[in-house]
C-alpha cells in the first residue's frame, strides 16, 4: 500500500475510535510516504491520536514536524499547544495559540485558550516571583538583630518547610541560599544553626544536584561534621539526618531524569568515600561531643553493613574493619571514672558495640573474620603491655564491649593466656573503678551458658568473695547480677535451678531493695534490673516482682531516662512477667518416653500456669507499663536492635488478650507506639505487632487509637497478616481490622485497594472456617462503596459476584447480612451487575425470594432492597421477569404489612418496590369496584 492509501486507512480506523489501529497505520505511511506535504498531514494526524492517548511529549513531537514543513499549519499548530501544556510548558504553548489567533482572529476556542494560558502563566509567575521573595524575607528576618524571638521561630520553621517541597528547595538554591545558611551556622547560636541544618536536610532530600553541589562543596563534609560534633543533642541528631539524607540521595534514593544537569553530578563514590573517612575520624576524637560520637556511630552502623545478605559488596565494612575498628574499641574501651577519657553519653558504649556486632555479622568467610579477631587481639595485646593499671582497665572495659557485641570475640579474647590473671588481679585491687570494671566484664562473660563454661568454673568463685567482702554498694550490687546471671541458666525450667530453694527470692528481693533506692546513682540501679532480668525466669519472683508497685515504677521510670541501654533487660523483666517468650510445646508421650529412657525433662512451675499469668498482666497494666512500652518505641535504632523491638511486640501481645484491657493500651498511647514494631525487626516481631494491631482495630474508632495521618500506616500491617503463611487467628482480627477501617472513610478504603488487599480478601471468602469466611465478606461488604473494587465485579471471566450471590443463601443469618447487604450497595452503584446478576448462577432468583421471606429482618431488608435496585436497573425484561414470579406476591405480602417498628425497613422497602413496579406499568394501581 502507499502512503496516501495507508493514511486513509488510518484516517478510518481514527473516525470508529480504533486509536492504536489508527497510529499503527499512520506510523507504516509515513515510513513508506515520500511527498513532504502528504508526510506533514500524517504526522498531524498521528499527533492527534498520541493526545488522545495522552502520549503528549509524542503528540508535541509529531505536531512540530507537520509544523517544519508549513509554519502556517493551523490545526498542528493547536495540537503542539495543546501537548505542551499538559507537559506544563505553558509558555511555550502560549506561543503556539498566539499564532493560531493571528491566523484565525475570530476563532472563539484560540481566543479562550489564550486568555486561560495568559492568566495561569500570570499566576505561576507570581508565586515564583511571591516564593523568590518569601525565601529572601525569610533570611532577612533571621539576620536582623532587631526581629523579635517570635518571628525568627516562625522564619526558620517556614525555611524548612519550603526546603520539603521541590519548588520551595529550588527557589532557597538559586537565591544563593546555601551561602545563607552557611552564614546562619557561623552566627553560632543553636536555634540558627538547627534550623539551617534542617533546612539543608530538606534540599538534600532525593536530589543529587544539590546534594554533590550544594552539601559536599561548597558546605562541606569537615564543616557538617564540626556542626554534629557540637555538645547539642538537637543539633547533633539533625546532622546526622542530614548526613542519611545526603547518602540515601548518593546510593541511588534519587531516581530523577536530570537531563543537563546530569553533567554537575559527579561520581558519587569520591563523596560517600570522604564522608565514611570523616566519621570514622569523628568516632575516637576528643574534639566531638558525646551526643556527636553517638550519632556518628549511629550513621555507621545504618549505612556501612549490607541491607541485605544477598548484596553481593560489603567493601564498606572491610573498608570499616581496616581504617575505623581499632576507634570503635577505644570507644568500648573507655572508663568515665578516670581523668582524661573521651566525651560521651550513657549510651555511648553500647551503640559501639551494636556496630562491632552488625560489622562482624557482615563478613563473609572465615579469613574475614581471622581478621577481625586478629586486629582486637593486637589492640587489647598493645594495650595491657603498658603495664599501666589504667591501661589494663581499658583493655578489660574493651573486652565488655566486644562480649556485649560479637561475643564470640570476646569470649576467644578472655580465654587468652593472662587475661583471667588480669581480672582476677583488678578484681583484688583497693581502687573502686577496678573491681567494678572487672566484676562487669565477668557478668558480660557469663551471658551465654552454654558457650561461658569458662567463666563459670573460674568467675563464680571470684564473685561471691567480692560480694561477701566489698562494703561497697555500686560493687556489691554488680558482683551480685553476676551470681544471678550464672544462677538463672535453666531458664524457667523448674526442676533446673541453680541455687537452693527460696535463695533466688532473697536475690531478687535485694535487687527490687536497691532499684528503689533513689540515694543509689542511675547507673548502680541499672544494674539492679540486669539482676532481675535473670531472675524473674522464676516464677516466684516475677510474682513478687508485680507485687511490689514501686519497683514496677521505678523501673518504668528508669525505662524511660535518657539511658537507654537499659533497654534490653527492662524488656526480658516484662517478657518473663507475661510469659511472652518462645514456648517450646511439650508433647506428653514425649515426656513418657523422656522419663522412661531417664532424660531430663522440662517441669512448669505451679505460678506459670494461665490464671497466674492473667493477674501478672492485669497488675502490669495498672501500674502503666504501656506508656513506658510507648517511650521505649522511640528510642534510637542502634540502641533499640531487633531483638528488643520483638520482646517489646510479644509483651504488647500479652498485654492486650483481654478486649477490655485494649482501651487502657490506646489510652496510654499503645497505638501510636505499636506501628513502628509492626514495620520493621525480625519476621516474628512484625508479625506479632500487626497482630496486637488487628486487635486493637476491630473494636476501637481508628481515629483515637491511631491519630491523624497514622490511621494510614496501619493498613500495611493488617495486609501482612492476610497472607497464607499465618495463622487462622491472625488472618481473622486483621480482617475484623479492615472491616472497621473500612467502615470509616473512603481514604481508608482506597488505601486498603492500594496496598493489595482485595485479592487476599476475596480469597478468605472462599474460606471453609465460617469465621473467617464471616469476617472475610464483612469487610468486602464495607468496600463495595469503592469504585476499584466495584470494578473488578463488574469484569468478565471471574466468579466474584457468583460467590457473593451464592454466599446470600447460606444458613448463617451473619453471612447473609455480610454478602446481602454488599450486593445491595454494589447493584445500586453498578447497574449492570442487575443483569449480570442473573447470569452468574440458576439459583440467583430462588436466592432472592429465601431473602425477601427470611424471618431476620436485616436479612430481608438487603434482600428487597437488591429487588428494588434490578426493577430499577433500566433492564425492562429483568424487571417483568421478576414481576412474573412469585416476589410479586412476596412483595405484596410485606407491603400490605402493617407498621411495625422492628421490621419497618423491610416494610417501607416492599412499598417502594410496588410503587416502582406501577411506574413501570408492570402492575396496575388496585381500585375497589364502583
Amino acid at each position: 500500500l502507499s502512503g496516501e492509501q495507508l493514511k486513509e486507512e488510518g484516517n478510518k480506523h481514527f473516525q470508529a475510535g480504533d486509536i492504536d489501529k489508527a497510529i499503527e497505520c499512520y506510523t507504516k505511511a509515513i515510513k513508506v510516504c515520500q511527498d513532504k506535504k502528504v508526510l506533514a498531514v500524517i504526522y498531524r494526524n498521528r499527533s492527534a491520536c498520541y493526545l488522545k492517548k495522552e502520549n503528549y511529549a509524542n503528540a508535541a513531537s509529531d505536531a512540530t514536524k507537520a509544523i517544519d514543513v508549513d509554519a502556517k499549519d493551523i490545526k498542528a499548530l493547536y495540537r503542539r499547544c495543546q501537548a505542551l501544556e499538559k507537559l506544563g510548558k505553558l509558555d511555550m504553548a502560549f506561543k503556539d495559540v498566539q499564532r493560531c489567533a493571528t491566523l484565525e482572529p475570530k476563532n472563539k476556542t484560540f481566543l479562550e485558550t489564550l486568555r486561560r494560558l495568559g492568566a495561569e502563566i500570570q499566576s505561576k509567575l507570581k508565586t515564583t516571583f511571591s516564593t523568590d521573595s518569601r525565601v529572601q524575607n525569610m533570611f532577612d528576618i533571621l539576620f536582623d538583630e532587631e526581629s523579635e524571638k517570635d518571628k525568627k521561630e516562625k522564619a526558620a520553621n517556614n525555611l524548612i518547610v519550603l526546603s520539603r517541597e521541590d519548588a520551595g528547595a529550588e527557589r532557597i538554591f538559586q537565591n544563593n541560599g546555601v551561602t545563607l545558611l552557611l552564614n546562619m551556622i557561623e552566627t553560632g547560636k543553636p536555634e540558627m544553626i538547627l534550623a539551617a541544618v534542617r533546612t539543608l536536610s530538606g534540599m538534600c532530600t532525593g536530589h543529587k544536584a544539590r546534594v554533590s553541589h550544594g552539601a559536599c562543596k561548597m558546605v562541606g563534609v569537615d564543616k557538617m561534621c564540626s556542626i554534629m560534633a557540637l555538645d547539642n543533642e538537637e543539633i547533633a541528631l539533625a546532622a546526622c539526618n542530614l548526613f542519611q539524607c545526603i547518602n540515601d540521595s548518593l546510593t541511588g534514593g534519587d531516581t530523577r531524569e536530570y537531563g543537563k544537569e546530569a553533567d554537575l553530578v559527579m561520581d558519587p563514590s569520591k563523596d560517600l568515600k570522604t564522608i565514611l573517612l570523616s566519621l570514622l575520624e569523628m568516632v575516637a576524637s576528643k574534639k566531638v561531643s558525646g551526643h556527636g560520637r553517638d550519632q556518628a556511630l549511629n550513621l555507621l552502623s545504618k549505612n556501612v553493613p549490607r541491607k541485605e545478605k544477598k548484596e553481593q559488596d560489603h567493601s564498606k565494612t572491610l573498608f570499616t574493619i581496616d581504617h575505623g575498628l581499632k576507634k570503635i574499641l577505644k570507644v568500648c574501651g573507655q572508663v568515665p571514672e578516670l581523668p582524661d577519657q573521651l566525651p560521651l553519653t550513657e549510651n555511648t558504649q553500647l551503640i559501639a558495640s551494636v556496630l562491632l556486632n552488625k560489622l562482624y555479622d557482615d563478613l563473609k568467610c572465615d579469613p574475614e573474620r581471622n581478621n577481625f579477631r586478629d586486629i582486637c587481639d593486637e589492640y587489647i595485646k598493645y594495650v595491657h603491655e603498658t603495664f599501666n593499671m589504667d591501661k589494663t582497665i581499658h583493655a578489660i572495659n574493651c573486652i565488655s564491649g566486644l562480649l556485649q557485641g560479637p561475643f564470640d570475640v570476646g569470649n576467644a579474647l578472655v580465654g587468652r593466656q593472662g587475661i583471667m590473671e588480669m581480672m582476677v588481679a583488678l578484681c583484688g585491687s583497693e581502687r573502686e573503678v577496678d573491681q567494678m570494671v572487672a566484676v562487669e566484664a565477668l557478668i558480660h562473660a557469663s551471658s551465654k551458658m552454654s558457650r561461658a563454661s569458662f567463666i563459670i568454673t573460674n568467675g563464680v568463685s571470684l564473685l561471691k568473695d567480692i560480694y561477701k567482702q566489698t562494703k561497697n554498694e555500686k560493687i556489691k550490687i554488680r558482683a551480685l547480677v553476676g551470681l544471678c546471671k550464672l544462677g538463672s541458666a535453666g531458664g524457667d525450667d523448674y526442676s533446673l535451678r541453680q541455687f537452693a530453694e527460696g535463695s533466688t527470692e532473697k536475690l531478687a528481693k535485694q535487687c527490687r531493695k536497691w532499684l528503689c533506692n533513689p540515694q543509689i546513682d542511675t547507673k548502680t540501679r541499672k544494674w539492679a534490673i540486669e539482676g532481675l532480668a535473670y531472675l524473674t525466669n522464676d516464677a516466684d519472683v516475677k510474682d513478687d516482682f508485680v507485687e511490689d508497685e514501686p519497683a514496677m515504677q521505678a523501673m518504668f521510670e528508669l525505662a524511660k531516662s535518657r539511658d537507654k541501654t537499659i533497654l534490653y533487660a527492662v524488656a526480658c523483666i516484662l517478657v518473663n512477667c507475661t510469659n511472652s517468650y518462645e514456648k517450646k510445646e511439650i508433647l506428653p508421650e514425649l515426656v513418657q518416653l523422656a522419663k522412661f529412657s531417664k532424660q531430663h525433662v522440662p517441669e512448669q512451675h505451679p505460678k506459670d500456669k494461665k490464671d497466674f499469668v492473667e493477674k501478672r498482666v492485669k497488675r502490669l497494666l495498672k501500674a502503666g507499663v504501656t506508656s513506658a512500652l510507648a517511650v521505649m518505641v522511640k528510642a534510637d535504632n542502634t540502641i533499640l536492635t531487633d531483638q528488643t523491638k520483638e520482646m517489646l511486640a510479644r509483651v504488647f501481645l500479652a498485654l492486650s488478650e483481654d478486649p477490655r484491657d485494649r482501651g487502657t493500651i490506646v489510652a496510654q498511647g499503645g497505638g501510636k507506639a505499636l506501628i513502628p514494631l509492626a514495620l520493621e525487626g525480625t519476621e516474628a516481631g512484625k508479625v506479632k505487632a500487626s497482630h496486637v494491631i488487628a486487635k486493637i482495630a476491630a473494636i476501637s474508632n481508628p481515629e483515637i487509637a491511631f491519630p491523624g495521618e497514622r490511621v494510614y500506616e496501619v493498613i500495611r500491617p493488617l495486609v501482612n497478616l492476610l497472607h497464607t503463611d499465618r495463622d487462622g487467628m491472625q488472618n481473622y482480627e486483621a480482617l475484623r481490622g479492615l472491616t472497621n477501617l473500612a467502615g470509616f472513610s473512603e481514604k481508608l478504603r482506597v488505601k486498603i485497594v492500594k496496598e493489595k488487599a482485595l485479592p487476599e480478601i476475596e480469597n478468605y471468602m472462599f474460606e471453609e472456617n465460617d469465621q473467617i469466611r464471616l469476617a472475610a465478606t464483612e469487610c468486602m461488604c464495607n468496600l463495595v462503596t469503592c469504585k476499584e473494587v466495584q470494578d473488578r465485579y463488574l469484569e468478565d471471566g471471574n466468579d466474584k459476584l457468583k460467590l457473593l450471590v451464592l454466599l446470600c443463601g447460606e444458613d448463617d443469618d451473619k453471612l447473609q447480612i455480610a454478602a446481602a447487604g454488599a450486593l445491595a450497595m454494589i447493584t445500586a452503584a453498578q447497574k449492570k451487575l442487575c443483569t449480570k446478576m442473573t447470569l452468574v448462577t440458576s439459583q440467583w432468583l430462588e436466592i432472592l425470594q429465601r431473602l425477601c421471606l427470611h424471618t431476620n429482618a436485616q436479612v430481608q431488608h438487603r434482600g428487597l432492597v437488591i429487588v428494588y435496585n434490578m426493577l430499577n436497573s433500566d433492564n425492562s425484561d429483568l424487571a417483568k421477569k421478576l414481576i412474573e414470579s412469585e416476589l410479586l406476591e412476596i412483595l405484596s405480602v410485606v407491603g400490605k404489612a402493617e407498621d411495625n417498628p422492628k421490621r419497618q425497613e423491610a416494610i417501607d422497602a416492599a412499598r417502594t418496590c410496588l410503587v416502582k413496579a406501577m411506574d413501570l406499568g408492570l402492575i396496575k394501581p388496585f381500585t375497589s369496584p364502583s
